[in-house]
């Protein structure tokens, strides 16, 4: 058993007889629950699951190498997506984040993945696929969102934060395009040492989806390079529907 499984073992015993309240309770409260291996397509990593005293979802980290007690851990915060994760929707550029971010962390002396799952920018499947809906009406995607009573971004990441607490790493180098991110983790505690650009060419199904984050939501993505990156390497995307 490798050093890393052992620190996250130790981890789970410690959070054993870390006492948290009940649903409902104002003050966030996470544990560690398990620890596993997890080969993947991408890389080898450890998987580690979390149960915390807010919500009744599971989220997990992604681990790859030895984080406890690490400084400046590559870190990418991913919001799950049914439709882009699992079955390869283009009308968003989350499964290409998540891969981009898997291969790029497995390549890293250490880093970590945390899967949340606030799908819809927190809004749910079933509100974000009506969100879909008023899309295809001509709305964008905040104007969708609002349009239904919600914010543009519901997504909360106080229980990301704890997550990193549990893992005992001391400070991040944040794999984000969203300034949103790095202000909320800052003010729950998190030491964000760095941010580092997280740009992914855009196909044309999600070009306008990207534009609105960058227009609307104060995402940071820089087009042009995104532009000369895709005629130095292609991106092809088949299309089922023979656009071009």
């Amino acid at each position: 058993m490798t050093a890393e499984h052992d620190h996250l073992e130790e981890l789970v015993v410690h959070d054993q007889t870390h006492e948290c309240g009940g649903f409902g309770e104002s003050k966030v409260c996470v544990r560690i629950v398990g620890v596993a291996d997890l080969p993947t397509r991408f890389g080898h990593f450890k998987i580690v699951g979390f149960w915390n005293n807010r919500e009744a979802k599971d989220h997990v980290a992604i681990v790859h190498g030895d984080v406890v007690g690490g400084e400046r851990v590559a870190t990418r915060l991913h919001s799950e997506c049914l439709t882009g994760d699992a079955l390869g929707s283009l009308r968003c550029d989350c499964r290409d984040q998540l891969e981009a971010a898997l291969k790029r962390i497995a390549e890293t002396e250490r880093g970590v993945v945390l899967y949340l799952r606030q799908e819809g920018r927190g809004i749910g499947l079933m509100n974000k696929i009506r969100a879909y809906a008023l899309q295809d009406r001509g709305l964008d995607t905040v104007e969708a969102n609002l349009a239904l009573g919600f914010r543009d971004d519901e997504r909360d990441y106080s229980i990301a934060a704890h997550m990193l607490m549990s893992l005992k790493i001391r400070s991040i180098a944040l794999m984000t395009n969203n300034p949103n991110k790095v202000d909320q983790l800052q003010k729950l505690g998190i030491n964000v040492a760095e941010r580092v650009p997280h740009l992914l060419p855009p196909n044309p199904h999600n070009r306008f989806y990207l534009e609105t984050k960058k227009n609307r939501s104060g995402h940071q993505i820089d087009f042009e390079s995104l532009r000369v990156a895709e005629q130095a390497d292609p991106v092809v995307v088949e299309d089922p529907e023979g656009h071009q």
